[in-house]
């Protein structure tokens, strides 16, 4: 039964459509995931169906006694939110309904023992105890906690807090407001790990129904359960959760440029038919045709117009490929990170301790941590623009850095975009131009007022502005932020073609996992104590396996403690294959055991006997070949359509594609591995 229904919606802004005939139904308890390019409408439609705006044509139906509550940027500012004495009356204050019933029940319960026996009590009562009344405070503090807000904050009001705290706030006062249809916009932005997990497993389970506009993928992945995808003006549903989405788009936009093509064709045939019969004066037989060719012209079918796509530059505007770089890009060994000292803070505010951390030459290493831990102001270390407390950041030989800032100190210099490149060097104006093209500014976008750029645009010009130099140490802080899932995808494929070394925070887990090689965790101090960070020797989704059977950054630390007394740099560089797998991560393939763990001294390892070499290089290509053979299939049966119709069939087929992606990868890198210690 639908819960809500769009009838040839229509959305204007002067002479500009946004949204054009859009329809589309939800069902009571769905989860959908609203997807498309910055731009697109997608706040816009939310908007529309929360009854916030109205559309210029078409109309919006939503069944009797449905309750609609919408999270959109501006829930911060809502009256009973912003003059709540407390976070917790604020959050609280979402659930109006049992709140009035408290108050009716409160009302007659004062009113003697007559008033209690009576039916109205009855009534009150039992849709106090159907909505859980009992239970509010503990729902409150459960989905406060839930979403990371820090339990001292809960008694200040909520104006005090950040902006993204503000917004973590919003969203539990309406989860505790529980309406039937959940509109949430970006519900991601401002939450950590933990946050998001928490959040995919609340949504999950909810009975109410969904409509979420996203553009983190692995979020959309646990979380819904069909895609509506905004695209030239338009709205076309899909079964399945992202990754079912992507294969079934791909198949469905191969389909329309083939019948594009051969409706092209048709038509063409028609009017040279028609023509000809003109030439040999057989009128009839023209008329025929021409009935046919106006038939054909109304049905033509259009090819998908190519969504245009970020291509970021594998050189540096100004001075191209950035110099190699030492073996050993970065180095802290007992170094204290904090706020810098000051009149108050004489010996400085201590955030983190670390031992020792080190990158090699080209690695990516993710650092990962929750909100508030440190990760920014690590990274901002490393850059120079902090100075640590204790210790030395030593880079390396020949050791560029290049700094993505979450949020800049100073104004992006020039009034324009173009006025923005061009005063980071001695640039041309036609190429200025030329290089902003490919991060999607053309025409008269180049002349956009910086001031007056959305949060996407403003992150498109600050990576463009981090590539007019050559770096080969790439530092970025929360780089997608803001970022379409088309332009996530490109900053995702240059970052794994280059070989410059990176440290990256990012709450983005399909960029830690289809980026990163290890990682650097950060684990918060307790009770005004700096915190700790320890390297994971292995991936993102290896990490969260290694967290689930009980690894801590206390423990690593503790089990590296013992090399560092011997000098070994068992808390340095390397992969995972390069440096071996903590304790508590599994192995599996034969491309897992092929390899052992490189020399601290970062010189090539030392060869193989031929018959090792033969036996290890022979497993790893045995599993390459039924990786790659099975990948085939896979990739083949998606496109059945069939499988396309069958939910649980194709989100079945599409995990498994993506995990044996993962170990076909892996044992790609453990083959080029092997080959460093091939027989000489």
């Amino acid at each position: 039964m639908s819960i809500l229904r769009l009838d040839a919606v229509r959305r204007e802004i002067g002479d500009f459509v946004i949204l054009d005939s859009v329809a589309g139904s939800i069902a009571r308890g769905e989860r959908i995931g609203l997807v498309g390019p910055n731009g697109a409408g997608k706040t816009t439609l939310l908007r529309i169906i929360g009854g916030r705006d109205d559309p210029d044509r078409g109309r919006v139906h939503i069944a009797q006694g449905i309750r609609v509550g919408m999270l959109g940027q501006e829930s911060n500012r809502d009256t009973a939110f912003a003059t709540a004495p407390t976070v917790l009356r604020a959050v609280r204050s979402g659930a109006t309904e049992v709140e009035r019933l408290e108050l009716e029940l409160a009302r007659l319960e004062s009113a003697g023992p007559a008033a209690v026996a009576g039916p109205e009590y009855a009534r009150i009562r039992d849709r106090f105890d159907h909505l859980d009344g009992y239970h509010l405070d503990q729902r409150v503090e459960e989905i406060l906690s839930g979403l990371g807000v820090a339990k001292a904050d809960w008694e200040r009001p909520p104006t005090q807090l950040s902006g993204g705290e503000q917004t973590r706030v919003a969203l539990a006062r309406l989860l505790v407001d529980d309406p039937d249809l959940l509109l949430l916009d970006e519900p991601t932005n401002h939450l950590d790990l933990a946050a998001l997990e928490w959040l995919e497993a609340y949504l999950a389970r909810r009975d109410g129904a969904v409509l979420v506009a996203s553009h983190d993928r692995a979020f959309l992945d646990a979380v819904v359960t069909r895609i509506w995808e905004l695209r030239d003006r338009r709205l076309k549903p899909f079964r399945g959760a992202y990754s079912a989405y992507l294969v079934q788009r791909e198949a469905a936009d191969a389909r329309e440029r083939k019948d594009a093509e051969t409706s092209t064709e048709q038509i063409a045939r028609e009017r040279e038919l028609i023509q000809r019969y003109r030439s040999h004066r057989k009128y009839a037989k023209m008329h025929e045709h021409e009935r046919r060719l106006e038939a054909l012209e109304a049905t033509r079918t259009e090819a998908p117009r190519a969504q245009a796509r970020m291509a970021l530059p594998g050189q540096a505007l100004l001075g191209g490929a950035a110099a190699r770089s030492g073996d050993i890009a970065v180095t802290l060994e007992d170094v204290v990170v904090g706020f810098p000292r000051s009149e108050t803070t004489p010996d400085g505010t201590p955030i983190l301790r670390i031992g020792r951390l080190d990158a090699s030459r080209g690695e990516r290493v993710g650092v990962v941590g929750p909100n508030g831990a440190g990760k920014t102001t690590l990274l901002r270390t490393v850059a120079g623009v902090l100075s640590p407390l204790e210790g030395f950041v030593r880079l390396g030989a020949n050791v560029t850095p290049g700094y993505l800032a979450q949020i800049r100190d100073a104004p992006i210099p020039g009034s324009t975009v173009l006025d923005a490149i061009l005063a980071a060097g001695r640039i041309e104006t036609t190429a200025a131009r030329s290089y902003l093209a490919r991060f999607l500014f053309r025409g008269e976008d180049v002349l956009k007022p910086v001031a007056e750029l959305s949060g996407g645009e403003r992150s498109r010009l600050e990576l463009a502005l981090m590539g007019v130099t050559p770096a080969n140490l790439l530092l970025l802080d929360e780089p997608t932020n803001h970022l379409d899932i088309p332009a996530r995808e490109a900053l995702e494929s240059f970052l794994r073609a280059s070989g410059s070394t990176m440290l990256i925070v990012s709450h983005d887990r399909r960029l830690l996992e289809s980026v990163c090689q290890r990682l650097w965790v950060v684990d918060p101090g307790l009770d005004g104590k700096a915190g700790l960070v320890a390297p994971f020797d292995g991936s993102y989704r290896e990490w969260r396996q290694a967290v689930a059977d009980g690894w801590t950054v206390a423990q690593e630390l503790e089990r590296r403690r013992p090399d560092r007394a011997r000098g070994a740099a068992g808390t340095g560089g390397g992969t995972a294959t390069q440096r071996g797998r903590p304790a508590g991560v599994p192995t599996g393939t034969a491309a897992d055991r092929a390899t052992r763990p490189a020399p601290a001294s970062g010189k090539r390892p030392a060869p193989l006997s031929k018959d090792a070499y033969r036996r290890q290089i022979g497993k790893v290509e045995e599993d390459m070949t039924r990786l790659g053979v099975r990948k085939s299939q896979l990739e083949l049966a998606l496109g059945d359509r069939r499988v396309q119709s069958n939910f649980v069939e194709l989100r079945r087929l599409t995990s498994e594609l993506a995990d044996v992606d993962g170990a076909l990868a892996q044992a790609e890198e453990a083959w080029l591995a092997l080959s460093e210690r091939a027989p000489r």
